[in-house]
Protein backbone atom coordinates (compact mmCIF):
# COMPACT_ATOMS: atom_id res chain seq x y z
CA UNK A 1 0.00 0.00 0.00
CA UNK A 2 1.48 3.37 -1.03
CA UNK A 3 -0.13 6.94 -0.50
CA UNK A 4 0.70 9.03 -3.62
CA UNK A 5 2.95 11.79 -3.97
CA UNK A 6 0.26 14.46 -4.15
CA UNK A 7 -1.17 13.49 -0.47
CA UNK A 8 2.74 13.14 0.59
CA UNK A 9 2.65 17.03 -0.21
CA UNK A 10 -0.42 18.11 1.13
CA UNK A 11 0.84 16.68 4.58
CA UNK A 12 3.93 18.44 4.31
CA UNK A 13 2.41 21.60 3.31
CA UNK A 14 -0.23 21.39 6.09
CA UNK A 15 2.04 20.56 8.07
CA UNK A 16 4.41 24.08 7.36
CA UNK A 17 1.32 25.76 7.71
CA UNK A 18 0.43 24.54 11.05
CA UNK A 19 4.11 25.52 12.45
CA UNK A 20 3.68 29.24 10.56
CA UNK A 21 0.41 29.92 12.19
CA UNK A 22 0.99 33.29 12.46
CA UNK A 23 1.67 34.42 9.20
CA UNK A 24 0.91 33.79 5.69
CA UNK A 25 3.23 31.15 3.75
CA UNK A 26 4.28 31.24 0.32
CA UNK A 27 4.48 28.24 -2.33
CA UNK A 28 7.89 29.08 -2.87
CA UNK A 29 8.96 28.86 1.15
CA UNK A 30 7.22 25.89 1.41
CA UNK A 31 9.32 24.53 -2.06
CA UNK A 32 12.37 25.33 -0.79
CA UNK A 33 12.20 24.35 2.97
CA UNK A 34 11.11 20.71 1.88
CA UNK A 35 13.09 20.93 -1.59
CA UNK A 36 10.09 20.20 -3.86
CA UNK A 37 8.68 20.75 -6.93
CA UNK A 38 6.76 24.40 -6.89
CA UNK A 39 4.89 23.31 -9.53
CA UNK A 40 3.53 20.09 -7.80
CA UNK A 41 2.84 22.21 -4.78
CA UNK A 42 0.59 24.61 -6.78
CA UNK A 43 -1.56 21.72 -7.80
CA UNK A 44 -1.72 20.28 -4.22
CA UNK A 45 -2.14 23.97 -2.85
CA UNK A 46 -5.50 24.39 -5.48
CA UNK A 47 -6.82 21.27 -3.94
CA UNK A 48 -6.54 22.16 -0.33
CA UNK A 49 -7.88 25.38 -1.17
CA UNK A 50 -10.72 23.94 -2.85
CA UNK A 51 -11.60 21.66 -0.34
CA UNK A 52 -11.56 24.52 2.18
CA UNK A 53 -8.51 22.98 4.41
CA UNK A 54 -6.29 26.37 3.98
CA UNK A 55 -7.09 29.99 2.57
CA UNK A 56 -5.57 31.64 -0.20
CA UNK A 57 -4.74 35.51 -0.11
CA UNK A 58 -3.65 36.97 -3.43
CA UNK A 59 -2.36 39.57 -4.19
CA UNK A 60 0.85 41.47 -2.93
CA UNK A 61 1.94 40.38 -0.12
CA UNK A 62 -0.30 37.27 -0.25
CA UNK A 63 0.08 33.71 0.82
CA UNK A 64 -2.36 30.92 2.28
CA UNK A 65 -2.84 29.89 5.68
CA UNK A 66 -4.62 27.10 7.59
CA UNK A 67 -8.75 28.01 7.43
CA UNK A 68 -9.14 25.44 10.45
CA UNK A 69 -7.33 25.35 13.72
CA UNK A 70 -4.83 22.11 13.21
CA UNK A 71 -6.98 20.20 15.89
CA UNK A 72 -9.50 20.35 13.81
CA UNK A 73 -8.47 18.73 10.56
CA UNK A 74 -8.18 15.29 10.51
CA UNK A 75 -5.73 12.87 8.38
CA UNK A 76 -8.19 10.35 7.14
CA UNK A 77 -10.38 13.22 5.78
CA UNK A 78 -7.13 15.24 4.39
CA UNK A 79 -6.01 11.78 2.66
CA UNK A 80 -8.89 10.86 1.13
CA UNK A 81 -9.51 14.13 -0.19
CA UNK A 82 -6.14 14.04 -1.89
CA UNK A 83 -6.13 10.23 -3.06
CA UNK A 84 -9.90 10.86 -4.75
CA UNK A 85 -11.94 7.97 -5.66
CA UNK A 86 -10.45 6.16 -7.71
CA UNK A 87 -11.06 2.19 -6.95
CA UNK A 88 -8.05 0.62 -5.02
CA UNK A 89 -7.66 -2.24 -7.13
CA UNK A 90 -9.25 -2.74 -11.02
CA UNK A 91 -11.78 -5.20 -10.36
CA UNK A 92 -13.60 -2.28 -8.30
CA UNK A 93 -14.12 -0.21 -11.41
CA UNK A 94 -17.80 -1.57 -12.32
CA UNK A 95 -16.18 -3.14 -15.07
CA UNK A 96 -17.44 -6.50 -15.62
CA UNK A 97 -14.85 -7.23 -17.89
CA UNK A 98 -11.85 -5.80 -15.72
CA UNK A 99 -10.79 -9.30 -14.46
CA UNK A 100 -11.80 -12.76 -15.34
CA UNK A 101 -11.72 -14.07 -11.73
CA UNK A 102 -13.80 -11.85 -9.86
CA UNK A 103 -16.60 -13.96 -9.52
CA UNK A 104 -14.58 -15.76 -7.38
CA UNK A 105 -11.64 -13.59 -5.97
CA UNK A 106 -11.37 -13.25 -2.49
CA UNK A 107 -8.64 -10.44 -2.61
CA UNK A 108 -11.23 -7.34 -3.84
CA UNK A 109 -12.69 -7.62 0.25
CA UNK A 110 -9.44 -8.38 1.84
CA UNK A 111 -7.98 -5.18 -0.11
CA UNK A 112 -11.25 -2.72 0.81
CA UNK A 113 -10.40 -3.88 4.72
CA UNK A 114 -6.82 -3.02 4.24
CA UNK A 115 -8.14 0.27 2.85
CA UNK A 116 -10.83 0.90 5.76
CA UNK A 117 -7.93 0.01 8.30
CA UNK A 118 -5.87 2.29 6.71
CA UNK A 119 -7.87 5.71 6.66
CA UNK A 120 -9.57 4.29 9.94
CA UNK A 121 -6.37 4.66 11.42
CA UNK A 122 -5.51 7.96 10.18
CA UNK A 123 -9.00 9.07 11.23
CA UNK A 124 -7.68 9.00 14.77
CA UNK A 125 -4.80 11.52 13.87
CA UNK A 126 -5.11 15.33 13.51
CA UNK A 127 -2.66 17.34 11.58
CA UNK A 128 -2.00 18.87 15.58
CA UNK A 129 -0.62 15.28 16.19
CA UNK A 130 2.10 16.12 13.06
CA UNK A 131 3.43 19.16 15.03
CA UNK A 132 3.55 18.14 18.36
CA UNK A 133 7.26 18.68 18.37
CA UNK A 134 7.32 22.16 16.17
CA UNK A 135 11.28 22.79 17.22
CA UNK A 136 12.46 19.81 15.83
CA UNK A 137 10.02 19.92 12.66
CA UNK A 138 11.55 23.78 12.40
CA UNK A 139 14.80 22.92 12.19
CA UNK A 140 14.59 20.87 9.50
CA UNK A 141 12.87 23.23 7.53
CA UNK A 142 15.41 25.77 7.68
CA UNK A 143 14.91 28.27 5.26
CA UNK A 144 17.11 29.13 2.50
Amino acid sequence: MRLTAFSDYTLRVLMFLALNRDRLATIPEIATAYDISENHLMKVVHQLARTGAIESVRGKGGGIRLAHKPEDIQLGQVVRASEGSAPIVECLTGDAGACRIAPACQLTAILVSAFEALFATLDEYTLADLVRAPRNLEALLVRR
